[in-house]
C-alpha cells in the first residue's frame, strides 16, 4: 500500500478507537498511539523522500497512485507529494502530536472533543496529499466543518458567535473555491481533474482571468486575507488551546498552499493580471495585522491579529513570484506553524492558572511559572525574527527574494511590509516586559504552579523544532526550492 494513504488510515483507526474507548485514559491512551505513529509517519516519508531526491528521482511528484473513484467526471482518489508536501506534512503531525498533550487535561466531553479533532487532523493531512481537485476540495472541507463544533461546544467566550462567523466566512469562500474548481475542470477540457495534468494543459487565458480570483479569494479567506480577515481574531481567542493550535498553525496553511498549488500553478496567466490587486491586499494584511496586535489586551487576541499579519506575509511572498521569495514563503508557513502553535499552548496554560488573558491584570510571573515564562520569552523572540529562531530565517527569505523585483511598485510593497519587522517587536516586547517581569499584581498568582508534565512535553518539542528550523534550516529549504521551481517555471513562462 502506498505510504501516503496511511495518513488516512491511521485517523480512521484513531477515529474508531476513540469510539470505542470506555474511559478518558482509554481516550489518551488512543491519541497518544496515534499522534506517534503520524510523527513516526511523517519523519519516515521526509527522510525517505530526501533519500529519494538524492538517489536521483527526478520526477514532479513521488509516491503517486490514483484510483478512479467516479468516473463520469473523471474524479480519482489521486495522491503524491513533492518538497512543499512533505513539509506541510511533517508541520501537521508535529501540531497534532503537541496538541494531544496541550489537551491532556481537557474536560468536559474528553471522547468527543477528540473525535472532532481527530477528524480535523484527517482533513488537514488529506489535503496536502491530494493531486485531484476534488479530492483536495473534499478534504479542505472535512477540515472545515469540525471547526464550528470545536469551537463553539469547547471554546470560551463569545464562543457560538465566533464559531459561526468563522463557519460562515469559510464556507462562503468554499462557494468561490468550487466555482473554481468546475471552471480548471472545464477550461481545461473537462477530462481531468488531475493537478499535474491540468498544469500541462492550457487553460484559456480569458477563463484564466475569470476563475484566477475565485480561486485565490476562496483559499485566501482561510489564510486571512485582507479585508476577509475577521473571522481569524474571534476565532482563535475562542477556541480550546489545541484547536487554536491546529487552527493558527497548521489549517490556515491550506490557504496558502491552496492559493500556490492550484489558483497560480494553473493558472499562471490569471496570477499575471491580478497579482498587483491581490498584493496590495497582502501588503495590508501585513500591517494591518501588526499594528492591530498593537493595540490589543486580550493574549490570544494579540497572537490572532499577529497571525494576520504572518499569514498575510505568505501570501505577499507567493505573490511576489520569484524562487526565493516563495521559498520564503513555505518557509514562513513552518515557521508561523511552530511559533503560533507554542504561543496558543502557552497562552492556553497560563490561563488555565490565571483564569485570565488580559495583560493588565498579569504580572510577575517569571517568578512563579519560570518554565512557561521562558517558553512564552522563547516563543516572542522567534515571532520578532530573532537570529537563531526560525523567524529570521523565513522573513528574511521572504524579503530577500521580494527585493529581486526591479520594478517600483514591488519595491514599495516590500518597504511597507518590511515595517512589520519593527511594529511586531513593539508588541512582543511590551507584552513579555508586562506579564512576565515586574510586581506580581494579584496575590493569588502567588500560590499557582509551573507546567506539569504533560505540557513540559508540547512545550519542549515546540521549542526545539522552533530552534531546529533557526539554526539547521538549508535541509528544509532546499527541500522546498526544489519542488518550488516547477511552479515558477510554469508563472514565469
Amino acid at each position: 500500500m502506498n505510504i501516503l494513504s496511511f495518513f488516512i488510515i491511521v485517523p480512521l483507526l484513531m477515529l474508531a478507537g476513540l469510539w470505542a474507548s470506555r474511559s478518558v485514559n482509554q481516550v489518551r491512551g488512543v491519541m497518544v498511539t496515534g499522534a506517534s505513529l503520524l510523527l513516526a509517519l511523517s519523519v519516515y516519508l521526509t527522510i525517505d523522500y530526501i533519500g529519494l531526491r538524492q538517489a536521483g528521482a527526478m520526477e514532479e511528484m513521488l509516491f503517486t497512485d490514483s484510483i478512479s473513484w467516479y468516473a463520469p467526471l473523471h474524479i480519482c482518489y489521486s495522491i503524491g507529494v513533492d518538497g512543499i508536501s512533505v513539509a506541510m506534512l511533517l508541520l501537521s503531525a508535529i501540531i497534532v502530536f503537541t496538541g494531544t498533550f496541550a489537551s491532556w487535561k481537557l474536560q468536559p466531553l474528553t471522547k468527543e472533543y477528540f473525535l472532532w479533532f481527530t477528524l480535523l487532523s484527517l482533513g488537514v493531512f488529506g489535503f496536502f496529499i491530494s493531486t485531484d481537485l476534488f479530492t483536495m476540495f473534499m478534504f479542505y472541507e472535512v477540515a472545515l466543518i469540525p471547526m464550528y463544533l470545536l469551537i463553539g461546544i469547547w471554546g470560551s467566550g463569545r464562543k457560538e458567535y465566533a464559531a459561526m462567523k468563522l463557519t460562515l466566512m469559510l464556507m462562503g469562500g468554499s462557494a468561490f473555491l468550487l466555482i473554481g474548481i468546475l471552471g480548471i475542470f472545464y477550461g481545461a477540457g473537462g477530462e481531468t481533474m488531475n493537478l499535474l495534468e491540468i498544469a500541462k494543459l492550457h487553460i484559456p487565458d480569458t477563463m484564466q482571468h475569470l476563475f484566477f480570483p475565485l480561486i485565490f479569494l476562496g483559499f485566501g479567506v482561510l489564510g486571512a486575507l485582507f479585508p476577509f480577515h475577521t473571522w481569524s481574531p474571534d476565532g482563535h481567542a475562542s477556541a480550546p488551546t489545541a484547536v487554536s493550535m491546529l487552527h493558527a498553525g497548521v489549517l490556515m496553511k491550506l490557504g496558502g498552499y491552496g492559493c500556490f498549488r492550484v489558483a497560480m500553478y494553473l493558472m499562471p496567466e490569471g496570477a499575471a493580471m491580478w497579482g498587483d490587486v491581490f498584493l496590495v491586499l497582502t501588503t495590508i494584511s501585513v500591517v494591518y495585522g501588526a499594528f492591530s496586535a498593537v493595540v490589543q489586551t486580550d493574549l490570544k487576541y494579540i497572537n490572532a491579529y499577529s497571525s494576520v499579519s504572518h499569514c498575510g506575509l505568505v501570501l505577499f511572498a507567493l505573490l511576489m513570484m520569484t524562487r526565493t521569495s516563495c521559498t520564503g514563503a513555505i518557509l514562513q508557513m513552518l515557521s508561523h506553524g511552530l511559533m503560533t502553535a507554542l504561543f496558543f499552548a502557552l497562552i492556553g496554560m497560563i490561563y488555565g492558572r490565571t483564569h485570565t488573558r488580559d495583560v493588565r491584570l498579569m504580572g510577575g510571573l517569571m517568578k512563579i511559572m519560570p518554565f512557561l515564562a521562558v517558553g512564552y520569552v522563547i516563543a516572542g523572540l522567534a515571532n520578532l525574527g530573532l537570529p537563531g529562531l526560525s523567524g529570521f530565517v523565513a522573513e528574511m527569505t521572504v524579503f530577500v527574494g521580494s527585493s529581486q523585483n526591479n520594478d517600483t511598485f514591488h519595491r514599495v510593497c516590500t518597504l511597507i511590509a518590511t515595517t512589520s519587522i519593527v511594529i511586531t517587536a513593539v508588541y512582543i516586547l511590551r507584552v513579555v516586559g508586562k506579564i512576565l517581569y515586574g510586581k506580581v499584581l494579584n496575590p493569588d498568582h502567588l500560590k499557582l504552579t509551573d507546567a506539569t508534565w504533560d505540557e513540559r512535553v508540547a512545550v519542549i518539542f515546540l521549542i526545539a523544532c522552533v530552534a531546529g528550523l533557526g539554526l539547521a534550516p538549508f535541509w528544509i529549504s532546499n527541500l522546498i526550492s526544489n519542488s518550488v521551481e516547477p511552479i515558477i517555471t510554469q508563472l514565469i513562462q
